[in-house]
């Protein structure tokens, strides 16, 4: 259970609602959880928020679309732009608050699938690395 309420937290804290899963990560860790499986569920969960807001944003380029609500030159700008630079800025994703922006674009930019799933994996495994390592640093 202690592994799926962080997987939970980690999914919910990826997509645009403002909640962080890094209090129950180190919440967890001090109760002698396993390292590794905190690690793998909260990457894992994190990962998938993300991918949530990639399909947020691919499928919202249909609804602006339909609403005549986007400038379609200047999409097309973007779109290049993203497929450029998106590597860098998906790098970031692990950022809080403007890192879930940064995979909504992803997907609104139709950057692909599989560069945009490896880039944030690297990303949120990193993070959760980052604090973890932390964690036991000044434990």
């Amino acid at each position: 259970m202690v592994y799926l309420t962080l997987f939970i937290s980690a999914l919910i804290s990826a997509t645009l609602f403002p909640l962080g899963s890094e209090a129950i990560l180190l919440y967890d860790l001090n109760e002698g959880y396993s390292t590794i499986w905190l690690l793998i569920w909260a990457t894992f969960g994190n990962t998938l928020g993300a991918i949530v807001n990639y399909i947020l944003g691919y499928q919202g380029e249909f609804f602006l679309e339909q609403k005549n609500l986007i400038n379609k030159n200047k999409f097309t700008k973007f779109t290049k732009l993203f497929k450029k630079y998106g590597a860098y800025t998906l790098l970031l994703s692990w950022l809080p608050l403007i890192g879930d922006f940064f995979t909504l674009a992803g997907g609104v930019a139709r950057y692909p699938f599989l560069k945009f799933f490896l880039l944030v994996l690297v990303a949120k495994f990193g993070r959760y690395l980052t604090i973890i390592v932390g964690w036991y640093y000044f434990k």
